[in-house]
């Protein structure tokens, strides 16, 4: 069955379809495009209409375009329509309406993608589930993500990011969510927000796009977890490890490269484990039981499911890098994004790690960015957490990140790098036989140049 018909997507985006057409997906990017594919000529740093002739000749079934492009013949298999990025939006609001499965949006500071993977990974299980192999969150990832959501989903998984004021509740209006979920409120993004809590107002602003009998699941450990709480007037779902919580993490146990948890929901009891360390993996994964709870699915089969999931690359994830001579090297890839709480969580996962021989535990942190005026003290204070003290050496890359290197004691500072380019000759001197090395910061830092170069030690595989 074809995703979309020339006629139903001329309906759904208004516009006129040169030809009868059928579609398998919707693709924005001739590189990754598949035969059958709609491209959609998105205009952004480049015109799309400027590849619209290279995804016909590689087999996309039609484009969506608001003119004919230069190159493309004529009797192309085109959709016209007026302006191309709001017709997505129509699409992708006529692929929500026809599906009569669940949908679940997920946003916050820390873990959106991690717990969007998490809850693909259990409710798989339970029936046809859909999300976006990316981090597709923004203004047109969401509209993106739904036109390619096939009729016959069961569950479906969108993640709602944001960078600014205001841009969430229009992607939640657009995905309607029967649960909508919030995994933390964490200083992100502080550059466009004056403080915690109004970044606490816009996470909340997912729930403005929830069904009618719809159900909101957020962090009940938040300091800002009242102000979530007024944001909806229906059913709600707190998660985490206060008493007052609906859904419980009543013990986490950090294992080398694993977590055991016990959850509790209602009155029943649930165990889990996760294949990667990580106390923030753990009060997500509770969280991600309790939307299972909220759609009436199988809960128990959930927890036990939890196993199955890895976070994706640059998000947590552990890969063992075979070196020529002596112990591998265990690589802790979290270059993805930083802010203080994921460096938190992540500096606990790396001292609780067990090195091989006389391997040791090393971090190599970038900057956090988007904090706003306080960002130098906030890199400063990282110097306060405990987990420092069971680290053997930590490296420092730019210019923010040169105040907490200023006051790490003596015997742990390590080497300061302006940029992660300046690091990546001498890295190989950093890291030996056994060590468990973390590499953490914003991707911005470029960070993850150094998970490249460490790779290239030896072999690198997943844990």
């Amino acid at each position: 069955m074809a995703l979309w018909t020339s006629e139903a997507a001329a309906q759904a985006t208004g516009g006129r379809a040169t030809q009868a057409f059928e579609i398998n997906g919707v693709s924005i990017d001739t590189r990754t495009i598949r035969p059958g594919d709609l491209f959609v000529a998105l205009k952004d740093v480049r015109d799309g209409h400027d590849f619209v002739a290279q995804a016909l000749e590689k087999g996309a079934a039609a484009a969506l375009v608001s003119r004919i492009p230069e190159g493309v013949p004529e009797g192309a298999p085109l959709l016209v329509v007026e302006d191309v990025l709001p017709a997505l939006e129509r699409l992708g609001a006529a692929a929500r309406e026809r599906v009569k499965g669940k949908v679940i949006g997920v946003t916050g500071s820390v873990g959106k993608t991690s717990t969007k993977e998490m809850l693909r990974a259990i409710l798989s299980r339970q029936g046809k589930t859909h999300a976006a192999e990316a981090s597709y969150n923004n203004h047109w990832g969401v509209p993106l993500t739904l036109a390619r959501m096939p009729q016959d989903t069961e569950f479906a998984v969108i993640e709602i990011g944001m960078n600014h004021p205001g841009e969430i509740a229009p992607l939640a209006r657009l995905a309607r969510p029967d649960v909508a979920m919030i995994t933390t409120v964490a200083p992100a993004h502080m550059a466009a927000f004056e403080s915690l809590a109004g970044i606490a107002r816009e996470k909340a602003d997912i729930f403005k796009g929830l069904t009618e009998t719809g159900v909101a699941v957020f962090n009940g450990d938040l300091d800002v977890s009242d102000l979530l709480a007024q944001a909806w007037d229906g059913e709600m779902l707190r998660f985490g490890e206060d008493e007052a919580n609906s859904a419980r993490l009543l013990s986490v146990e950090l294992e080398d490269g694993r977590t055991r948890g016990e959850a509790m929901i209602d009155t029943e009891h649930y165990d889990f484990a996760l294949s990667t360390a990580g106390r923030h993996f753990a009060a997500n994964a509770v969280g991600c039981l309790a939307v299972v709870y909220a759609l009436g699915a199988d809960v128990a089969q959930a927890a036990a499911d939890l196993t199955l999931w890895a976070p994706p690359e640059g998000r947590g994830a552990r890969e063992t890098v075979t070196l020529p001579v002596g112990a591998p090297v265990e690589l802790i890839d979290d270059a993805f994004n930083a802010n203080p709480t994921s460096m938190s969580a992540a500096l606990e996962v790396l001292a609780k790690a067990e090195p091989q021989g006389t391997g040791r535990r090393i971090a190599i942190l970038g900057d956090m960015l988007e904090l706003g005026e306080k960002e130098t003290a906030i890199h400063g204070g990282l110097a306060a957490l405990p987990w420092f003290a069971a680290l053997d050496a930590v490296h420092c890359v730019g210019p923010l990140m040169r105040s907490l290197y200023d006051v790490l004691p003596e015997d742990r500072r390590g080497t300061w790098f302006e940029t992660a380019q300046e690091a990546r000759p001498v890295l190989s001197s950093l890291v030996g036989p056994g060590d468990v090395v973390l590499v953490k910061g914003s991707k911005g830092s470029k960070v993850s140049l150094l998970v490249d170069e460490i790779r290239k030690l030896g072999q690198a595989h997943p844990a």
